[in-house]
């Protein structure tokens, strides 16, 4: 079988009416099948005021609002217009995005009609109730994902710290690994600009320690908060360079009052925020990757991270940015302050994460996703 015989049917919880990581990977997976010859059908919830337009054929599916989250939505579970649009579109894979409603409907019907499918796996979901007080019920969501991805013909993780995790869950289907890549164009350390630092009111001799990402607690914006205090009573001179936009963001502004916050960038501007960082702080447990610390390293910006899945597979501690164990304030606190000192340290920190992040490239990573499908049909035809 060739590319070109390929009709691939991608079921997404949020394709593009939210702008985050996970579907920024799916946008550009989909541009590079079609341009492969793939032919390819999205269902997803939308909205009538979507964060940027879909790449390829999107096709509505009938959602309702996520209870507590309304920016969400969850698709309902493979209703009569979805399986008549799919039936129609009679694809030869599916491959399924989340473990919600809609992605196990579309596991049924793979099942049922002998269809090889794919379940990626973008975000370590099941830690997230950890921040809203719920932390309970994570053994059962938990059991809950094994199952999801028992079910699928193959499960595409990330970062190879993501299929050892599940393996350990109990998770037998066979897992293959879709990585990301980075815009080199944009994240380069030729987008630093000082000019805009000092527009902000940031002086040339200040440290910024920047955060990047979706403002929600699950990304760790209380361990941060936390950190910017702990450098503040030590007296570090520093300033906080906060990117992006969020439901927490009012919260996350009264926990880091001096801050800097840039709100939502893209494009250029988001390039140049990344570059004018010094350091890179993420210590977020939920990443199963972590585009956002490859696109720190490809700036060269030096990354202090949560030891955890995702970041160990990228940093190398000591050389490229520090991994801390989770949560541990003073050891964060500790990496950041040797980085803001040791201006040599810090550079040849920031040297090695460049040279390091040049590894990463969409085309690569895509093309592997498109030789998996291939690899799994024939196995099917077996």
């Amino acid at each position: 079988m060739h590319a070109t015989d390929l009709r691939v049917a991608l079921f997404s919880g949020n394709y593009n009416y939210v702008r985050d990581g996970a579907n920024q990977a799916q946008n550009l997976l989909v541009g590079h099948l079609m341009a492969q010859g793939v032919t390819v059908r999205v269902y997803s919830p939308t909205t009538d005021t979507p964060a940027f337009a879909p790449t390829g054929t999107l096709v509505k599916a009938p959602s309702f609002a996520f209870p507590g989250r309304g920016e969400y939505k969850l698709g309902r579970y493979f209703p009569k217009e979805t399986r008549a649009d799919v039936e129609a579109f009679a694809p030869n894979i599916i491959h399924v995005s989340a473990p919600e409603f809609l992605g196990h409907g579309a596991l049924t019907y793979a099942r049922e009609n002998g269809i090889a499918s794919v379940a990626a796996l973008h975000t370590r979901f099941e830690t997230y109730f950890r921040y809203y007080h719920i932390g309970f019920v994570e053994p059962l969501i938990q059991w809950m994902l094994v199952r999801f991805y028992n079910r699928a013909d193959r499960v595409l993780v990330p970062s190879p710290s993501m299929g050892t995790l599940l393996r350990g869950w109990g998770v037998t289907t066979p897992i293959g690994i879709w990585s990301r890549g980075i815009d080199h164009d944009r994240f380069s350390p030729t987008r630093r600009d000082m000019a805009w630092r000092r527009s902000l009111g940031i002086d040339d001799d200040e440290m910024v320690v920047g955060f990047l990402g979706r403002l929600v607690k699950e990304k760790g914006l209380r361990a941060f908060a936390e950190v910017v205090k702990e450098l503040r009573r030590r007296g570090v001179r520093h300033r906080v360079l906060v990117v992006g936009e969020g439901p927490a963001r009012q919260w996350f502004a009264r926990q880091v009052p001096d801050a800097v916050f840039t709100g939502f960038q893209s494009g250029e501007a988001l390039g140049r925020a990344v570059a004018s960082m010094d350091i890179f702080f993420n210590p977020s447990e939920t990443e199963t990757f972590g585009n956002v610390t490859t696109e720190a390293m490809a700036a060269a910006v030096p990354v202090v991270a949560a030891r955890a899945t995702g970041a160990v597979d990228l940093i190398e501690e000591g050389r490229t940015g520090f991994l801390v164990p989770p949560r541990d304030i003073g050891a964060y606190a500790d990496a950041i302050e040797r980085i803001v000192t040791e201006p040599a340290f810090r550079e040849a920190m920031g040297r090695a994460g460049h040279a390091e992040a040049a590894r990463y490239r969409w085309d690569r990573a895509n093309q592997a996703v498109l030789d998996q499908y291939l690899a799994l049909i024939d196995q099917k035809k077996v």
